[in-house]
């Protein structure tokens, strides 16, 4: 990670670690970068927080004082950004949003016209402009660039993913929680396009309420309607529609572990599953490499952050990967995760196989896990600290092949995340607290 880029971006609260100016200086590198040979477009999509409209704006005046042309995509998902640099003229498009952060959040990511984060160089000369180690001059007369909208983007994100995933879904009952986020201004409008049975809640955004009790990061208001109506699936998506967690038929909560449960069985049976390898990071439950291997399928881990899993993918082109959050990459179809492809992928697997949700996650033992987030002042400084290593390592050698504790820094908060597993809840909130109460109190803030 560089100092202002993270594992997703540059993030921070608006107006604080995320200004409009910052912004501005952003889009005038990116319209300078990619104006060297020649005037480009540049796509820039937004979330509905309340800052989105202001940083939209700061970021396409940047880009447009420096020579490049802004078409405007306005609310949308992340990954439809992703989708339409690749497919149409762009030279790279930006997403504003700062997925399932709270509201008074927001970030900026960059796709490179391959639909994957701009390459580490890139960031680094963005980050040496915003240190003032870099200077440019304004474009000038015909060589400012121009903002217009690009409301055609969305219907060609549509309509693309419709051709890909032709289901029929009259007669299956769906409940998807939109989270008052991006996925307001595609899901229920594609899901009722294939024929489903919807109902929608948490789908009027007000710039506040995004990520707010609702949607991936908190399913069980999800959970508690499915287990109030009849209906065969829950979909929960994050503020950008870039995650995406499920719920049976009975309201339990299906992952993105549980995604790749199934999503590896159903691809191995038909063939597809190349290397019969599926791609994960190190927060995948130790269940679910169990599971696999029973089915001869192997795990591969990664650090966290969907872009190291795809990759990983690329490494070896293995098809699946993703994380337990509800990040799911499908490579055939897909650069970075997006939860309403999981969603359609996982009720063609239901329909082709005639099983419940449920069903198709059956086999997978969950193991109990406890996850505590520390604040602290320098995240660095806790992982290099070797009274914390020596905790973590003894908790370690306690747990043995039964269990296992990840201490990580959050690649977008200044948190420290302090995760076990074990065979019951008691122990890991016991070894989770053990390690959690040093680091909180030597670094804590």
């Amino acid at each position: 990670m560089g100092k202002y880029f993270g594992t997703d971006g540059i993030r921070g609260e608006a107006n604080v670690g995320l200004s409009a100016q910052r912004a501005f200086e952003v889009g005038r590198y990116l319209g300078y970068y990619f104006s060297q040979n020649g005037r480009q477009r540049i796509l820039i999509g937004k979330d509905t927080r309340r800052s989105s409209d202001m940083l939209e704006a700061a970021l396409a005046a940047g880009i447009a004082a420096q020579g490049c042309d802004v078409c405007l995509a306005s609310y949308c998902p992340t990954p439809m950004t992703a989708y339409l640099v690749t497919k149409e003229d762009f030279a790279c498009a930006a997403m504003v949003s700062a997925s399932h952060n709270p509201f008074y959040d927001n970030g900026i990511k960059v796709f490179s016209k391959e639909g994957i984060k701009l390459p580490a160089d890139i960031e680094n000369l963005i980050e040496d402009y915003l240190d003032g180690r870099t200077m440019l001059d304004y474009s000038r007369r015909e060589a400012i660039g121009r903002i217009v909208p690009y409301p055609q983007g969305l219907e060609h994100y549509l309509s693309w993913l419709q051709s890909i995933f032709p289901l029929d879904l009259h007669g299956v009952k769906i409940l998807a929680d939109t989270c008052h986020g991006s996925a307001c201004f595609t899901a229920p409008e594609l899901l009722k396009r294939l024929g489903a049975d919807l109902t929608v809640i948490n789908r009027d955004p007000d710039g506040l309420n995004i990520n707010t009790g609702c949607g991936s990061t908190h399913p069980e208001m999800m959970q508690a309607e499915m287990r109030k109506g009849s209906y065969d699936l829950g979909l929960a998506f994050d503020g950008d529609a870039d995650r995406m967690i499920m719920a049976d038929a009975e309201g339990n909560l299906l992952t993105g572990d549980h995604v790749l449960y199934a999503s590896g069985r159903y691809l191995a049976a038909k063939g597809r599953l190349n290397n019969r390898t599926v791609v994960t990071t190190t927060m995948a439950n130790l269940g679910l490499s169990k599971a696999l291997a029973e089915e001869d399928i192997q795990v591969v881990q990664t650090q966290v952050g969907d872009k190291y899993v795809y990759e990983r993918m690329c490494q070896d082109n293995d098809v699946v990967g993703g994380e337990q959050s509800g990040h799911i990459i499908y490579k055939e179809y897909e650069t970075t995760g997006d939860g309403l492809v999981t969603a359609l992928f996982y009720l063609q697997m239901m329909l082709d196989t005639g099983s419940t949700a449920a069903q198709l996650a059956a086999g997978l033992k969950i193991y109990p896990q406890v996850l505590i987030n520390v604040r602290v002042k320098d995240k660095n400084v806790v992982m290099q600290d070797a009274e914390v290593q020596a905790a973590v390592a003894a908790v370690a050698a306690q747990l043995g092949s039964n269990g296992r504790i990840l201490v990580r820094p959050s690649g977008t908060e200044p948190l420290i995340r302090v995760m076990a597993e074990a065979e019951t809840t008691e122990l890991c909130q016991q070894v989770t607290g053990k390690v959690a109460d040093l680091v909180r109190q030597k670094y804590g803030i």
